[in-house]
């Protein structure tokens, strides 16, 4: 996909109506006031030197850094915002122990990246950011919006 299609989807996407349940069609998933959507990855690295992996993570980088700019022209400045492993604490309530659990997509993304670029508009929060499991697993270039707060 190239950053026209990207901005395309995420213009579709802030405008979108939020499911009452959670669905997943191909390459996005939405639920209650949520949308999460993969722009791009990469393939695993369970069978690479390290090369591979290298090269992908700076294709996928400058995508990103692209992205960012794109919206920056258009939203303004974004806010950078750090995720702790956000496994914890909404009001959604039901976490393990009596404690809360995160919303989504926060609480996917909390568990794959460490930080993302956010926009606020309108009542809705859009997210951009790289995403990775571990280091066999993809890098996914990932689009959020969502009406829940980061937590």
């Amino acid at each position: 996909m190239t950053t026209a299609a990207h901005l395309d989807l995420i213009d579709r996407l802030l405008v979108q109506g939020f499911p009452d349940r959670p669905v997943r069609l191909g390459r996005h998933s939405s639920g209650p006031g949520h949308h999460l959507a993969l722009l791009d990855g990469t393939e695993d690295f369970w069978e690479d030197d390290g090369s591979r992996r290298a090269e992908e993570a700076e294709r996928i980088g400058a995508d990103y850094g692209v992205l960012v700019q794109a919206l920056t022209r258009r939203r303004g400045a974004p806010q950078i915002f750090t995720l702790s492993s956000s496994g914890g604490s909404d009001a959604h309530g039901g976490g393990a122990g009596g404690e809360a659990r995160t919303a989504q997509p926060w609480e996917e993304l909390g568990a794959t990246t460490d930080h993302v670029h956010l926009w606020r508009i309108e009542e809705r929060w859009l997210v951009v950011c790289v995403a990775r499991g571990g280091a066999e697993d993809p890098y996914l270039l990932m689009a959020a919006v969502t009406v829940a707060d980061p937590p």
